[in-house]
């Protein structure tokens, strides 16, 4: 045996022994939180950080280094990145975006981003302007703060998703509203983010933002006017059938999936919102939605998913906060957070014509940030824009967040006569 053979044996030993561990621990976790009535999803992003620091490294130094190392690996790191891909794929097909063609949906659904939003934004600017000097010192005070901004307003499109699938809600009005403006509310916070990411190094500039602009509308016409109809096309010449994709159909869904995620990378919206807009040419045919989530959706969701929250669990050490003055910080942040998306969108849908349990539902349900607050926060953390104390903080608030929308829409689900059935296992 070679020695590039033998290195190549020693990597694909210990990549195997991770995924056994992360989906074997993300499959209990995610039957145990079932158990408890949380949507699984939340288990397995339990799981995610009990394999980290924040648990298993914490109790269990020595082992947890020789089995996951001192950080996540590159070859962990990109099957994450693909599961994200394919998991908002999924996500883009599942939604009926039917009752998006009544005005009053749509004035919703815009209301709500809008509100989703802004209130946020400026309650997580003002916690980073007042805590920076006890929090962040020897840190941009403004770049810091708008990290803490976009930290708040985020929501997180995948897991609304899989929560919405969960409960049944996917082809619902406010499930529809819901994800509609959770995605709106995504573009504009990577956007953002993309903004303040350039401003932090001094890339930020007129011809900058004039370059993003052209290349999002230069991609909303090719998505429109060229990849619809040929999607159209495609599944005329290469039909269902009896519920089976034709393998070169597959081929070139992947290839598309890639190269939209290719595309949103460069223009700055980060590669995962590919899958999703990938997924939204295909929604309108529901016999290849069906298929692919009998031939690949299962195993995206087991396989794929559990991989991403351990990666990002490796990087996390919730541990991390001691004092009176984090944990009061930390209060802080939790109050600004919930109410500063529960009470603008219940405002927003109030005025929208909603009723007081469908505001309250849309409530909890834009408050849900893990997946895409652990981006945001990984972002800033890699750039040395958010120091660990508040790394800590932001990332116990995505969990919180994410964790009570599962008991809220048990109690808040039969307000508006939708009856909470026992949810499909994920």
């Amino acid at each position: 045996m070679t020695a590039s053979t033998h290195a190549t044996e020693t990597l694909l030993f210990s990549v195997l022994l991770q995924l056994i561990v992360m989906i074997g621990v993300a499959r209990l976790f995610n039957n145990l939180a079932r158990s408890l009535g949380q949507p699984g999803v939340i288990g397995e992003i339990v799981a995610g950080l009990a394999l980290g620091p924040s648990l298993f490294g914490h109790f269990f130094p020595q082992t947890a280094i020789a089995l996951f190392g001192s950080k996540a690996g590159a070859p962990i790191t990109i099957i994450s990145q693909i599961g994200l891909i394919l998991l908002m794929f999924q996500i883009g097909t599942a939604f009926d975006f039917a009752h998006l063609r009544s005005g009053r949906y749509r004035a919703a659904t815009a209301a709500v981003a809008a509100a989703s939003v802004t209130a946020p934004l400026l309650l997580g600017f003002g916690f980073g302007f007042l805590s920076a000097g006890t929090l962040a010192p020897g840190i941009n005070p403004v770049v810091y703060s708008l990290f803490c901004g976009v930290a708040v307003a985020i929501t997180a499109v995948p897991i609304l998703g899989r929560i919405l699938r969960e409960f049944g809600l996917t082809r619902d009005a406010i499930g529809v509203i819901a994800i509609s403006a959770a995605a709106i509310n995504d573009v504009v916070g990577w956007l953002l983010l993309a903004c303040i990411s350039a401003y932090a190094t001094s890339r930020l500039s007129g011809e900058f933002l004039l370059w993003k602009a052209i290349a999002i509308v230069a991609g909303i016409a090719l998505f429109w006017f060229l990849l619809r109809p040929l999607v159209d096309w495609l599944l005329r010449v290469f039909p269902v059938r009896n519920g089976a994709l034709a393998p070169n159909l597959m081929a070139f869904v992947l290839c598309v999936m890639f190269a939209l995620g290719l595309f949103t990378n460069r223009i700055g919206i980060f590669t995962i919102f590919g899958g999703f807009a990938a997924g939204l040419m295909f929604h309108r045919h529901t016999d290849f939605v069906e298929a692919w989530q009998q031939q690949v959706g299962q195993f995206v969701l087991v396989f794929f998913l559990p991989v991403f929250f351990t990666f990002t669990g490796l990087r996390t050490n919730v541990l991390g906060l001691s004092s009176v003055s984090d944990l009061g910080w930390l209060a802080v942040v939790l109050v600004i957070s919930i109410l500063g998306k529960i009470l603008p969108v219940y405002a927003a849908a109030r005025i929208s014509g909603l009723s007081h349990w469908q505001s309250t539902l849309l409530g909890s349900l834009m408050n849900t940030r893990a997946l895409m607050e652990l981006i945001v926060l990984n972002i800033g953390y890699d750039l040395g824009f958010l120091p660990q104390k508040v790394f800590t903080m932001l990332v116990i608030m995505a969990v919180v967040t994410t964790v009570m929308t599962g008991p809220l829409l048990q109690r808040l689900l039969p307000r508006i006569g939708h009856v909470v059935l026992e949810r499909v296992p994920s």
